[in-house]
């Protein structure tokens, strides 16, 4: 599948999405008002006003999207000061649209433009322009790639073409309404007799959607209008030709180039190129002040790098390697620094991750990631996964996932020995390489409907509240509920008095679930006897059954209100 085509799908998908709902009744409204000439009387709307509007949009779009970040960088502006601009554009032609001299005070500095084409066509351009600005938020897979080559400088011949097919996917509905709009004040004799009013609902339109941009209501509203776009959205690019085309996993920059030379979980050193800075952080843990890390200044020292995140279970398993290996060579020259990539929303925040450092016993520093600025400087796409920089600051391997530790550990002692010849070297550390076979548990099992892949049950799983039923027949390595549950894009909550039901079949030795709120969680194994699992306190990971031996199995899970259930984990 092409770039263009992608990006046209992406589009389209993007077009009728629940983000455009904020914006649709401006659209709809201003395809069709009509503007004020200077004497202050109604004039007839340009036909050319809908095209206009949605050419302004999809300009500022594609604008801001690839050029805004780079641009406002270089002048030192904050990130979101072309949103700022959009909204405060927008309520100045709300004002104009409802008072004419206002309109009027904006368009002196055109008049020498003709004053038809200035009220008709100039109005709904510069119309178009503060939506783009404000649209633009609206992101899934194909625009996030976009977002990510922006960021980063790599603005190609081939982001400029998924950019601008996904704007023209985007236009082609946006159009639509914009010409329905038209097409419907022209055609009711009622709308053309009453110009003033609907000049009024355009601006009163314009001035709310200002408002709810500042309060943020419009991601309050998509929160509560199921995405019904999610499932064709991932099915567009959850695949390995779409991957390659959009590069998902990180844009390929002069700086991190070299680590495609690395192979994964080799068990020889190589070398990948120097080592990307660090960078997007917005706070550290365990640094004297919270003061940043430079790789720069750790010159001379061996550094391992490990992505990860507190309620991973992956992650989980692998930090015990990492925190051995730091006690053990820190005084002999390793720096271990944790970059924490946020997978929920939740792990975003400061307190929890410290807490998680905290419970693993990690005492190195660790940057918070929350935008995945370094993880895409890297390229990354896995939780957990290690760089090992040498003393030059050149990567010399790279590990993704889980396992591969003894091979990892001897790499960090080649590296320390390298870097001081004299250093006496520890025995090895002996930490149980706990990581499942391929094929050996159930896959990680999110409840959230961003992430749903295994739900078993005959209902539709989406956003917000509905009666779910168990299947007579539930298929392995799946799960379904029972009783009322309202579902959200990262976890799921029930929604009666009584709580609610899951059933899940799989196959593991541990099985744990991400948790929170206050309550209870009743598990029953195989029809066994009931366990209980108090639940308190933000996101964390609670072991839910242990023992089990990996083989084919059923937990019946009963969730108390107040509780919300992210994903389970399998060991």
């Amino acid at each position: 599948m092409s770039l263009v085509i992608i990006g046209l799908l992406g589009g389209l998908i993007t077009g009728i999405s629940p983000c455009i709902l904020p914006v649709l009744p401006v659209i709809f409204l201003t395809g069709g008002a009509q503007s004020a000439r200077f004497e202050g009387e109604p004039a007839p709307a340009s036909r050319a006003r809908p095209y206009l509007v949605i050419l302004g949009l999809v300009t500022s779009f594609t604008i801001v999207t690839l050029a805004g970040s780079l641009v406002l960088g270089a002048l030192n502006l904050p990130q979101d000061v072309i949103r700022w601009i959009g909204i405060a554009v927008l309520v100045l032609i709300g004002v104009g649209l409802i008072v004419p001299k206002v309109e009027q005070l904006l368009e002196r500095p055109f008049q020498w433009i003709p004053r038809r084409e200035v009220s008709n066509r100039g109005s709904g351009f510069g119309v178009g322009l503060a939506l783009g600005a404000v649209f633009v938020p609206c992101a899934g897979p194909v625009l996030a790639a976009i977002i990510v080559a922006g960021s980063t400088g790599r603005i190609g011949i081939d982001t400029v073409l998924l950019t601008a097919s996904f704007a023209v996917g985007v236009a082609v509905p946006l159009l639509f309404f914009a010409l329905a709009g038209r097409t419907l004040i022209e055609r009711i004799r009622a709308f053309r007799t009453r110009e003033r009013g609907l000049r009024i609902a355009a601006g009163i339109a314009m001035l709310a959607l200002a408002v709810g941009l500042v309060f943020n209501v419009p991601q309050l509203l998509q929160r509560l209008v199921p995405d019904y776009t999610a499932a064709a959205q991932r099915d567009l690019t959850d695949n390995d030709e779409a991957r390659r085309a959009l590069d998902l996993g990180g844009l390929v920059t002069a700086e991190n180039e070299q680590l495609s030379q690395c192979t994964n979980a080799a068990t020889e050193l190589e070398s990948c190129g120097p080592a990307p800075a660090i960078r997007g952080i917005d706070q550290w843990l365990n640094t004297p002040g919270g003061a940043p890390v430079d790789l720069a200044d750790l010159r001379g020292k061996v550094v391992l790098i490990d992505f990860w995140a507190y309620s991973c279970i992956n992650c989980q398993r692998s930090i015990p390697h990492v925190v051995a290996w730091d006690r053990a060579y820190r005084d002999l020259g390793l720096e271990v620094i944790g970059v924490h990539s946020p997978e929920y929303a939740f792990e975003k925040d400061a307190a929890n991750v410290a807490a998680g450092a905290r419970d693993f016993g990690i005492t190195y520093p660790v940057a918070l990631d929350n935008d995945l600025a370094t993880w895409t400087a890297y390229r990354n796409r896995y939780w957990p996964a290690h760089y090992l920089v040498d003393k030059d600051g050149v990567v010399r391997h790279i590990a993704f996932g889980e396992g591969n530790y003894a091979a990892t550990e001897k790499l960090i002692r080649e590296l320390l020995t390298q870097a001081d010849p004299d250093a006496a070297l520890p025995l090895a550390t002996e930490v149980a390489d706990d990581t499942p076979q391929v094929g050996s548990t159930t896959r990680e099992t999110f409840l959230g409907s961003s992430k749903d892949v295994n739900f078993a049950g005959a209902e539709r799983y989406g956003q917000g509240s509905a009666d779910f039923a168990l299947p007579a027949d539930q298929p392995a390595d799946s799960f379904a509920l029972d009783r009322g549950w309202t579902i959200a894009t990262q976890y799921a909550q029930p929604s009666g008095p009584g709580g609610g039901g899951i059933r899940l079949r799989f196959h593991a030795d541990q099985v744990r679930m991400v948790l929170s709120g206050e309550g209870e969680v009743r598990v029953r194994l195989d029809g066994g006897a009931e366990s209980v699992v108090s639940v308190s306190g933000t996101p964390r990971s609670y072991e839910v059954a242990r023992g089990v031996g990996g083989r084919d199995a059923v937990l019946d899970v009963t969730v108390s209100p107040g509780v919300a259930v992210y994903s389970f984990t399998f060991g």
